[in-house]
């Protein structure tokens, strides 16, 4: 396991994250969290605790979309909580979310909130409309896929 790197305010943090997730250095991303994070994918229905849950949605993420871009719009930081709006895009090459592999082009707004404290991620909350999601990726109900 990576040792934690504890940076100065919640905003570096977090952006730390962000950099690092962005070059998809997954290992980078986690060396800012918490190994108790709590995590919840509300789109994904995840509710689980530590870092090898956030480990895994990271990781069925980049395998999901390899040429995944992440461009962060804002960050929005209120004392321990920050905001990250940002924008995901890729190109579909393995199945995600429940959607057999479709090899479309997809870019979702997001939202992930963010707790920290002690210099480390201790919350993730991510946040995107999956019909929207869904519909990108010709999914016509969440268990069939319609024609392209």
């Amino acid at each position: 396991m990576t040792s934690p790197v504890l940076t100065g305010t919640p905003t570096q943090t977090v952006q730390a994250f962000l950099d690092a997730f962005a070059r998809h250095d997954v290992d980078a991303a986690m060396a800012t969290v918490d190994p108790r994070v709590s995590v919840t994918v509300h789109p994904l229905d995840v509710h689980a605790h530590g870092a090898d849950s956030l480990r895994t949605v990271l990781a069925d993420l980049l395998r999901g979309f390899p040429d995944l871009m992440i461009s962060v719009r804002r960050v929005i930081t209120t004392g321990d909580v920050v905001t990250a709006l940002l924008r995901a895009e890729g190109t579909q090459s393995a199945g995600y979310a429940g959607a057999i592999n479709t090899e479309k082009h997809l870019d979702i707004e997001q939202a992930w909130r963010f707790a920290t404290g002690g210099g480390l991620i201790t919350g993730v909350a991510v946040y995107w409309c999956q019909a929207q999601l869904y519909r990108r990726l010709a999914v016509k109900r969440y268990d069939e896929i319609s024609i392209a």
